[in-house]
Protein backbone atom coordinates (compact mmCIF):
# COMPACT_ATOMS: atom_id res chain seq x y z
CA UNK A 1 0.00 0.00 0.00
CA UNK A 2 2.50 2.41 0.62
CA UNK A 3 4.52 4.22 -2.09
CA UNK A 4 7.63 5.24 -0.06
CA UNK A 5 9.80 7.98 -1.81
CA UNK A 6 13.20 7.79 -1.95
CA UNK A 7 14.05 10.98 -0.77
CA UNK A 8 12.46 14.17 0.77
CA UNK A 9 11.47 16.97 -1.12
CA UNK A 10 10.77 20.70 -0.72
CA UNK A 11 7.16 19.52 -0.49
CA UNK A 12 7.87 17.27 2.07
CA UNK A 13 9.77 20.29 3.62
CA UNK A 14 6.49 22.29 3.28
CA UNK A 15 4.49 19.68 5.06
CA UNK A 16 6.74 19.06 7.92
CA UNK A 17 6.30 22.62 8.47
CA UNK A 18 2.90 23.31 8.14
CA UNK A 19 2.27 20.61 10.91
CA UNK A 20 5.01 22.08 12.83
CA UNK A 21 2.65 25.66 12.48
CA UNK A 22 -0.44 23.31 13.64
CA UNK A 23 1.34 22.00 16.45
CA UNK A 24 1.57 26.04 17.58
CA UNK A 25 -2.33 26.57 17.69
CA UNK A 26 -3.19 27.22 20.95
CA UNK A 27 -5.92 24.57 21.46
CA UNK A 28 -3.44 21.74 20.04
CA UNK A 29 -0.52 23.18 22.46
CA UNK A 30 -2.97 23.04 24.79
CA UNK A 31 -4.11 19.53 24.56
CA UNK A 32 -0.30 18.34 23.74
CA UNK A 33 0.70 19.88 27.17
CA UNK A 34 -1.82 17.84 29.07
CA UNK A 35 -0.91 14.91 27.47
CA UNK A 36 2.36 14.78 27.90
CA UNK A 37 2.15 16.18 31.55
CA UNK A 38 -1.18 13.81 32.46
CA UNK A 39 -1.39 10.94 30.04
CA UNK A 40 0.73 8.08 31.45
CA UNK A 41 -1.95 4.99 32.37
CA UNK A 42 -0.01 2.15 33.65
CA UNK A 43 -2.89 -0.14 33.18
CA UNK A 44 -5.72 -0.80 30.54
CA UNK A 45 -8.09 0.67 32.80
CA UNK A 46 -6.27 3.91 32.96
CA UNK A 47 -6.06 3.95 29.20
CA UNK A 48 -9.56 3.26 28.25
CA UNK A 49 -10.74 5.94 31.03
CA UNK A 50 -9.63 8.55 28.93
CA UNK A 51 -12.34 7.45 25.90
CA UNK A 52 -15.43 8.30 28.28
CA UNK A 53 -16.78 11.91 27.17
CA UNK A 54 -16.93 12.79 31.17
CA UNK A 55 -13.13 12.51 31.13
CA UNK A 56 -10.72 15.28 31.67
CA UNK A 57 -8.27 14.16 29.16
CA UNK A 58 -10.85 13.18 26.58
CA UNK A 59 -10.56 16.14 24.37
CA UNK A 60 -6.75 16.69 24.63
CA UNK A 61 -6.94 13.04 23.46
CA UNK A 62 -8.71 13.40 20.75
CA UNK A 63 -7.06 15.76 19.12
CA UNK A 64 -3.29 14.75 20.07
CA UNK A 65 -4.37 11.02 18.22
CA UNK A 66 -5.86 12.26 15.45
CA UNK A 67 -3.02 14.77 14.72
CA UNK A 68 -0.67 12.25 14.77
CA UNK A 69 -2.50 9.57 13.18
CA UNK A 70 -3.09 12.31 10.69
CA UNK A 71 0.06 13.29 10.24
CA UNK A 72 1.47 9.81 9.98
CA UNK A 73 -1.01 8.55 7.73
CA UNK A 74 0.97 11.06 5.15
CA UNK A 75 4.03 9.08 5.73
CA UNK A 76 2.12 5.36 5.44
CA UNK A 77 0.40 6.49 2.35
CA UNK A 78 3.82 7.86 0.36
CA UNK A 79 2.60 11.56 0.85
CA UNK A 80 5.50 12.96 2.57
CA UNK A 81 8.97 11.10 3.03
CA UNK A 82 8.19 8.69 5.96
CA UNK A 83 11.78 8.69 7.83
CA UNK A 84 12.04 12.81 7.23
CA UNK A 85 8.84 13.47 9.09
CA UNK A 86 9.48 11.02 11.80
CA UNK A 87 12.63 12.49 12.87
CA UNK A 88 11.34 15.98 12.56
CA UNK A 89 8.02 14.98 14.78
CA UNK A 90 9.06 12.75 17.47
CA UNK A 91 6.48 13.56 19.27
CA UNK A 92 4.09 10.99 18.24
CA UNK A 93 6.50 8.31 19.25
CA UNK A 94 6.40 9.17 22.54
CA UNK A 95 2.57 9.56 22.74
CA UNK A 96 2.22 5.90 20.95
CA UNK A 97 4.89 4.85 23.55
CA UNK A 98 2.61 5.61 26.47
CA UNK A 99 -0.55 4.01 24.57
CA UNK A 100 0.76 1.29 22.42
CA UNK A 101 0.30 -1.44 25.49
CA UNK A 102 -3.25 -1.03 25.61
CA UNK A 103 -4.40 -0.16 21.68
CA UNK A 104 -5.67 -3.33 21.00
CA UNK A 105 -7.75 -2.78 24.29
CA UNK A 106 -9.09 0.99 23.14
CA UNK A 107 -9.38 -0.62 19.43
CA UNK A 108 -12.06 -2.87 20.71
CA UNK A 109 -14.47 -0.28 22.36
CA UNK A 110 -13.22 1.95 19.61
CA UNK A 111 -15.93 3.02 16.44
CA UNK A 112 -12.98 3.42 14.52
CA UNK A 113 -9.60 2.58 13.45
CA UNK A 114 -7.38 4.40 16.25
CA UNK A 115 -3.14 4.62 15.54
CA UNK A 116 -3.03 2.67 12.83
CA UNK A 117 -0.72 5.14 10.81
CA UNK A 118 1.07 5.80 14.23
CA UNK A 119 1.73 2.01 14.62
CA UNK A 120 2.70 1.51 11.26
CA UNK A 121 5.61 4.23 11.88
CA UNK A 122 6.69 2.81 14.91
CA UNK A 123 7.08 -0.31 12.91
CA UNK A 124 7.58 0.12 9.57
CA UNK A 125 10.10 2.91 9.54
CA UNK A 126 13.92 2.78 11.27
CA UNK A 127 12.97 6.03 13.00
CA UNK A 128 10.04 5.47 14.23
CA UNK A 129 11.36 1.78 15.63
CA UNK A 130 14.45 3.76 16.89
CA UNK A 131 12.20 6.40 18.86
CA UNK A 132 9.68 4.02 19.91
CA UNK A 133 12.19 1.51 21.62
CA UNK A 134 13.98 4.63 22.91
CA UNK A 135 10.32 6.44 24.96
CA UNK A 136 9.07 2.74 25.58
CA UNK A 137 11.76 2.09 27.64
CA UNK A 138 11.61 5.63 29.35
CA UNK A 139 7.93 5.47 29.78
CA UNK A 140 8.41 1.87 31.22
CA UNK A 141 11.26 3.80 33.83
CA UNK A 142 8.79 6.76 34.68
CA UNK A 143 5.80 4.08 35.72
CA UNK A 144 8.26 1.98 37.36
CA UNK A 145 9.02 5.06 39.48
CA UNK A 146 6.02 6.00 40.07
CA UNK A 147 5.03 2.24 41.55
CA UNK A 148 4.09 2.02 45.13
Amino acid sequence: MQLQKDMPDHHDADLVIKLYELRREPVMRESRSAINRQFWPATAEEALAVLRNEHPLNAPFRQVSGYWEMAYGMARHGIVHAEYLVENNSEGMFFYARVQPFVEAIRGVSATPVLVSTQWVAEETATGRALFAGYRARVEKALASRAP
